[in-house]
């Protein structure tokens, strides 16, 4: 199941099986530069961003709390972590996306072990 993702924008969209699924605006990150890049130097972030290919990451000189989803290959959440700024993560072995956003809001969206998600990179192919 190998996805191809490019920088860019979309959507995740969080199935919520008997609830509606949750659609969350999304920064697509697949280049070196870009998973390097991630959040650090932001203040805030809009909605999530993906990390891939990625299996850890770390909080070191970020400004700000987040949530961490850790995805498998069917990118279904194999763990969801709150990291406060300064912290390495532990790779996860199954791990093959990671999302990242504002502290709090993963549960929030219903983000949680075994719920899947999917990505819709923008129209202009994102």
């Amino acid at each position: 199941m190998g996805r191809r993702w490019r920088d860019g924008w979309g959507e995740l969209v969080v199935q919520g099986g008997e609830r509606p699924d949750v659609r969350v605006p999304l920064e697509i990150a697949t280049s070196y530069r870009a998973r390097t890049r991630g959040l650090l130097g932001r203040d805030s972030v809009e909605g999530a961003i993906l990390l891939s290919p990625a299996s850890s990451i770390h909080t070191i000189r970020m400004r700000m709390p987040i949530d961490v989803a850790y995805l498998d290959r069917e990118l279904r959440v194999i763990a969801v972590r709150t990291m406060r700024p300064g912290r390495l993560g532990m790779p996860r072995l199954r791990a093959r996306h990671v999302v990242e956003a504002r502290a709090g809001v993963m549960g929030e969206w219903g983000v949680g072990k075994g719920v899947r998600v999917e990505v819709v990179p923008a129209a202009d192919g994102g």
